[in-house]
């Protein structure tokens, strides 16, 4: 006697549940801008991704490269803030850079990550004398497109 049914293998399952993984991670809303060529720090490089996370809040990384230090710069600067602009024009110091050793390693590699309730519409960083200022100076290191 025959009897017809769907017979699920451990192997097909698992290719099953990795694939609707895969499907997954790419359709994860996530942008990556890079900064635009600094005219103050010409070496310094960066990207910043911004992706929801399941409680819609927007998780904000940024990645930098060559970024002197900021006692480096002329004038001399103490630290350099992370600004966003909202959709609705509006500016926000989300924080500062920092690094595991030191202000910036030997290799001048910085991270920064942060989340906010608001969606970024351009991210920039400035160089400043205290990382609590309420509206950034016009010593704009590195800026990006808008997302």
């Amino acid at each position: 006697m025959k009897t017809s049914g769907l017979i699920i293998r451990p192997k097909n399952i698992f290719l099953i549940f990795a694939s609707a993984m895969m499907i997954f991670l790419f359709s994860s809303c996530s942008t990556s801008k890079p900064f635009l060529t600094s005219s103050k720090v010409p070496a310094a490089r960066g990207t910043v991704t911004v992706k929801t996370d399941r409680n819609k809040n927007y998780v904000i990384k940024i990645e930098l490269t060559n970024l002197a230090e900021a006692e480096r710069l002329d004038p001399k600067k103490n630290t350099y803030v992370v600004w966003m602009v909202t959709n609705d024009n509006i500016t926000k110091n989300i924080g500062k850079i920092e690094s595991s050793t030191g202000f910036l390693s030997k290799k001048l590699k910085a991270s920064f990550e942060t989340k906010s309730s608001f969606k970024p519409a351009r991210i920039f960083i400035t160089a400043d004398y205290d990382a609590n200022i309420q509206y950034p100076s016009s010593e704009v290191i590195l800026t990006t497109d808008n997302f």
